[in-house]
């Protein structure tokens, strides 16, 4: 029983010093969301559309009773539309907005990849990107078997204006 002690305590260190972060594609490139921000995994599903949202704002579901937005992240990041996919997912997060509520959002991706550890040290802040990818919602890109992970920064997501604005 004692020699699983130190076991443990390696675990509980190496979850004090990384962050576990679900991957997942948009074309070629890969993102990163925190793993306690995950709620839940869908497939593609129809939504209700909204009059007036922005063309990233696929609509709302209905989450056992809870309204939820669907964003594209595609369109949401600029990148090329492409026809949803059996592999096309949503991914629904939690966190709260800039103004402390809890709220849930989906996120429409491409594919959903693993699951990586990354240590606090391997996170390098977001350098410019240019106009493609607004990098206020990227919040540090780390190296996971030498492809770039770009780590989203989910709170800025929560914020429904007009991405060119920014």
């Amino acid at each position: 029983m004692t020699q699983t002690v130190p076991v443990v305590d390696d675990l509980d260190q190496h979850d004090v010093t990384g962050t576990q972060y679900l991957t997942c594609m948009l074309g070629a490139e890969q993102y990163g969301v925190g793993i306690l921000q995950v709620q839940e995994i869908r497939g593609w599903e129809q939504v209700t559309r909204i009059p007036n949202s922005p063309g990233y704002v696929k609509g709302v579901i209905n989450l056992r009773g809870t309204i939820v937005p669907i964003l594209d992240l595609r369109l949401r990041f600029g990148l090329p539309v492409e026809p949803y996919t059996k592999e096309t997912v949503v991914i629904v997060v939690r966190s709260a907005d800039r103004h402390g509520e809890e709220r849930s959002i989906g996120l429409v991706v491409d594919a959903v990849s693993d699951v990586i550890v990354a240590n606090d040290e391997d996170v390098t802040s977001t350098p410019e990107f240019g106009a493609n990818v607004p990098t206020e919602n990227i919040s540090g890109l780390v190296s996971e078997k030498g492809e770039m992970v770009m780590l989203l920064d989910v709170p800025s997501l929560l914020d429904f204006s007009d991405p060119e604005s920014h």
